[in-house]
């Protein structure tokens, strides 16, 4: 949509993602990332650590179970989407606003460490060569060596 402000941060998980599924049906998947800005101070020489921002972040569909299966509490990861206001009267009826992030995409950060990354199928979906692939992830004797190549005669991936 127009107008909406589209947001990417830089983060770690604060805990496991919590996957639920709404009254339809639809998975979502909830997890909280927090992002905490770090600066040199030239009078101590060294780094310190800024006010952490902590954001409430959804992933639907698809990508939402991916992202409960995928990321673990403490992983820092690259989250995009949509961010949203929200307001709402808390138990003792105190009015609150709080930021959240509708994730339309979510990567893990390569900056310390390394992924091996698994294609997933959905279930009875062929493929481009017209095989019907198992639902689930590519397992390591399935892949090529270049993970992020696309296999011959499927669209690349991007």
């Amino acid at each position: 949509m127009a107008g909406e402000t589209l947001v990417t941060v830089v983060g770690n998980v604060t805990a496991d993602p919590e996957l639920r599924h709404t009254a339809s049906g639809l998975p979502v998947a909830s997890f909280t990332i927090a992002s905490t800005p770090r600066t040199f101070d030239r009078e101590r020489n060294e780094f310190v650590d800024g006010e952490p921002l902590f954001l409430r972040c959804s992933l639907w569909r698809q990508a939402g179970e991916n992202a409960a299966q995928s990321l673990t509490r403490g992983m820092r990861i690259i989250v995009t989407g949509r961010l949203r206001q929200r307001t709402f009267d808390d138990k003792e009826g105190q009015r609150r606003t709080t930021m959240e992030i509708d994730a339309e995409d979510v990567a893990v950060s390569l900056t310390y460490a390394t992924a091996k990354v698994a294609k997933t199928y959905r279930q009875g979906m062929p493929s481009q060569s017209g095989h019907t692939p198992t639902a689930g992830p590519v397992s390591d004797s399935d892949s090529a060596p270049s993970s992020l190549s696309p296999e011959p005669g499927e669209p690349h991936p991007f």
